[in-house]
């Protein structure tokens, strides 16, 4: 298959970029993963004949903390990735970062993903024994499902914010299908993932949905979704849609999407939400499996002081995402503007603007 030849030759390349930024002692191993790593990435057809379409993510382990190897390596791997990028036509990325971490590193959906579907590209499969903690998805927590909504939601929402452009053009439409088609498919891997059923393969998650026994009216609509987002994930399309059928979609998943949410909060929180309005304005905490010790250190480092210095950072974005998603209207409420306002720490009341600041703490948080 073309299409294989063609990421066996970028593996390749990519193998020699890497070699080229980081010393051999200090080289440890290279691991491609994502859709492409676990042998599901999207084929998109062309009339060029069939192409990749989802992001390339390799994973360069290193000798030493994972934090000098950032420091060290990140640069020339990130510019590795932008040259890649160029000649690949997709987003090529290098995550530089340390073995002797994984043993150590709590249970979480991207170490499992990572360490039970990928290729390996160069180095020793043995690399990743003594992670065994990470293979079993019964092991991940309540909060990665969350973290998993926050993520796809938050796709919506900048997806919202490309229907309100002017011009609306074809790059903003393939934008807005490809979200909605990954929200698609989060809602059921988050209710698999707090099941203990989450699986690497989006093929294996779809036939566990399939077969949940679960007493939700909203289930059926959930798996039907489901297989579509598994089919786009699997036979990506370029959208042609329009405007009005786009919104038309993004409104019917997002509100499918509430109800989850506040399912899943439920039972990760232990505390009953009616709306989403009632989630975003309550004051407890939403991030209650980090310690305090790590919000403070995280928010000092950040030089975050503010009435939040005892809350980890993933709390605003659980405060914003909510208020400026579901509860905001064309005049907002007063409490969820001042609510947006605060979490964000902006003056503005343009929908746009606030949803820029939040891009940029979601992607500080993420």
């Amino acid at each position: 298959m073309a299409l294989e030849h063609w990421l066996q030759d970028l593996c390749a390349e990519a193998c020699d970029a890497v070699q080229r930024s980081i010393p051999a002692e200090a080289l440890q191993g290279i691991f491609l993963g994502g859709g492409y790593g676990r042998g599901e990435g999207g084929v998109l057809r062309t009339p060029e004949g069939h192409r990749a379409y989802n992001d390339l993510e390799f994973y360069v382990f290193v000798r030493g903390s994972s934090w000098l190897a950032e420091r060290k390596y990140q640069p020339a791997l990130h510019h590795s990735g932008e040259q890649l990028s160029a000649q690949a036509g997709i987003d090529v990325e290098f995550k530089a970062s340390c073995v002797a971490r994984l043993p150590r590193s709590p249970p979480s959906m991207f170490y499992y993903d990572l360490i039970t579907g990928h290729r390996r590209i160069l180095g020793d499969e043995k690399l990743l024994s003594g992670c065994e903690h990470h293979r079993d998805a019964r092991h991940i927590p309540p909060a990665e499902a969350t973290r998993l909504l926050m993520n796809r939601c938050s796709g919506l929402l900048f997806a919202r914010a490309r229907l309100l452009r002017d011009p609306f053009t074809a790059g903003d439409a393939d934008f807005v299908a490809r979200n909605i088609a990954k929200a698609e498919l989060a809602l059921g891997d988050a209710l698999l993932t707090l099941h203990g059923q989450y699986h690497w393969s989006c093929l294996e998650r779809n036939r566990r949905l399939r077969a949940l026994v679960e007493n939700l009216i909203w289930l059926p609509e959930v798996q039907t979704l489901h297989d579509r987002g598994v089919n786009f994930k699997l036979h990506p399309v370029r959208s042609s849609a329009g405007r009005n059928q786009l919104r038309e979609s993004l409104e019917q998943v997002s509100k499918i999407a509430a109800t989850v949410w506040l399912w899943a909060e439920f039972r990760r929180l232990q505390t009953h939400f009616e709306t989403p309005e009632a989630y975003a304005t309550w004051r407890g905490n939403k991030c209650p499996e980090v310690s305090l010790s790590r919000s403070v250190i995280v928010n000092s480092l950040s030089r975050s002081w503010t009435r939040k210095m005892f809350r980890y950072p993933r709390d605003r974005v659980l405060t914003a995402l909510p208020a400026l998603f579901w509860c905001w209207n064309t005049i907002p409420d007063r409490q969820i503007l001042d609510l947006v306002q605060s979490e964000l720490r902006s003056t503005s009341s343009d929908f746009a603007e606030l949803v820029r600041c939040y891009q940029n703490l979601w992607m500080r948080v993420n």
